[in-house]
């Protein structure tokens, strides 16, 4: 598993438990404490993403559930939900990040940790939200 790829997946982790405890993620970032020396690269990029799924988590939420299509957030798994999240917030404000690198990312996430639909779903919002990135305003 590549560094992002790790990095991901913890920043996963602290999204998800801050929504279950109903807690700032960067709170429970900030709990988490320093990581290994060996750690540092992807602890960074997971900070990148806990950082800026909180400082546009409203205008991400808000673009999940226009183009959720049949799906309320409250209604989607809370997994399902914070790996959006995570995704969109690669996807439209990470330059760094090829587009096709942040979709597939999430749906391997949502592949190992969600439901056999999930993926599809993933994806499929996900893309959607590729193709209309260039109208998209943040």
């Amino acid at each position: 598993m590549s560094a992002r790829s790790k990095a991901r997946r913890l920043a996963l982790d602290i999204l998800f438990a801050a929504e279950i405890r109903e807690e700032r993620p960067t709170d429970v970032l900030a709990q988490r404490g320093r990581p290994n020396t060996g750690e540092i690269a992807e602890f960074e990029h997971s900070v990148r993403i806990v950082e800026g799924v909180q400082e546009h988590g409203e205008r991400i939420d808000e673009l999940i559930a226009t183009y959720a299509t049949g799906w309320t957030l409250e209604r989607m798994p809370a997994v399902d939900r914070n790996i959006l999240r995570m995704g969109a917030f690669e996807l439209l404000w990470l330059d760094d990040v090829p587009d096709g690198v942040a979709v597939s990312e999430a749906v391997a996430l949502a592949t190992d940790l969600s439901t056999d639909e999930s993926p599809r779903f993933v994806n499929g919002l996900l893309s959607r939200l590729q193709r209309l990135k260039p109208s998209i305003s943040l």
